[in-house]
């Protein structure tokens, strides 16, 4: 059972990049030093196997691997969620009983990566998982990126069946978040992500908190802080600091891995090596990572 309570989450969350070494196997090394800087910024929670940990290329027992490495390294320090992912409720439930066993405090469900059914049927299929686990549940509507999801009403209507499903995920536009926040009544927390984008106006509308990969982590945190004492003015500045690096990686899910992952490589000094099929760097992408990551400096401990 979790520690901490979900009524409570809150803040920027760190979703780590799955690391590779150049034999495209997943690094150890490198990922205990990712938790260890983002943990360094003052992160409100971590968090993985998201599209960020390109979880479609890892082999279950990857994953597997990865919940035991994260948990260890985060050593209960914040809370822990896990993305779930699987294309079945057994394969689903399977995972959550992994996260479960190494001490996860929550979990977040995506919906199945093959297929595209109606609303009621994901509407059963989450609710199955739900009712599997103790652990307090999100779910992350990503139509943007999925291809599927749930409407507001929709997430209304699945939250009021499931109790354990406290809060949800989105990746959408602020407007969107807001909307969501509305039909719910405020009363499921909600976090958004997009790589940080609308940051600040996303606390506005009454986000939660955002999970956001590591590149730029630093500065949301600080942004979130002045923002919860009231200085909208210096949280301002630490986004306007990280909105051009966060606009040129947040050109999709691809060019985050490709451009974010080395954007944090830069910055932590951690060599970056893809795991095919990936997008390849080009002259001009890798000079503007440089660029913002100068701009940015350095991840230190």
């Amino acid at each position: 059972m979790s520690k901490f309570d979900a009524d409570n989450f809150h803040g920027i969350h760190a979703i780590v990049y799955a690391l590779f070494d150049g034999e495209e196997r997943l690094d150890r090394t490198a990922m205990r030093r990712q938790v260890e800087l983002c943990l360094a910024t003052g992160v409100h929670g971590m968090a993985a196997l998201g599209l960020a940990t390109e979880v479609s290329k890892l082999t279950e027992a990857e994953r597997r691997t990865l919940m035991d490495w994260v948990a260890e390294d985060t050593a209960a320090r914040v809370p822990l969620a896990f993305t779930i992912f699987g294309a079945s409720v057994a394969e689903q439930i399977a995972q959550i009983r992994h996260a479960e066993s190494v001490g996860a405090d929550w979990v977040i469900l995506q919906p199945p990566p093959v297929g595209t059914y109606g609303a009621a049927e994901y509407i059963r299929f989450f609710g199955r998982i739900a009712q599997a686990t103790d652990l307090p549940v999100a779910i992350q509507n990503a139509p943007a990126f999925f291809g599927r999801g749930l409407t507001a009403d929709e997430i209304r209507d699945l939250v009021g069946q499931h109790p354990n499903i406290r809060l949800v995920k989105g990746e959408g536009p602020v407007v969107d978040i807001a909307g969501l926040i509305s039909r719910t009544d405020g009363r499921v927390p909600v976090f958004n992500g997009r790589g940080g984008l609308e940051l600040t106006d996303n606390f506005r509308a009454g986000c939660r908190g955002m999970i956001l990969a590591p590149d730029c982590v630093d500065y949301a945190v600080r942004a979130y802080e002045a923002f919860r004492i009231g200085d909208e003015d210096s949280a301002e500045a630490e986004y306007r600091a990280m909105l051009p690096a966060a606009v040129f990686v947040m050109q999709g899910i691809e060019n985050l891995i490709c451009y974010g992952k080395r954007l944090f490589g830069v910055r932590s000094g951690i060599p970056i090596h893809d795991r095919a099929p990936a997008l390849r760097p080009d002259k001009i992408g890798l000079e503007m990572v440089e660029r913002f990551a100068a701009q940015l400096g350095p991840l230190t401990l």
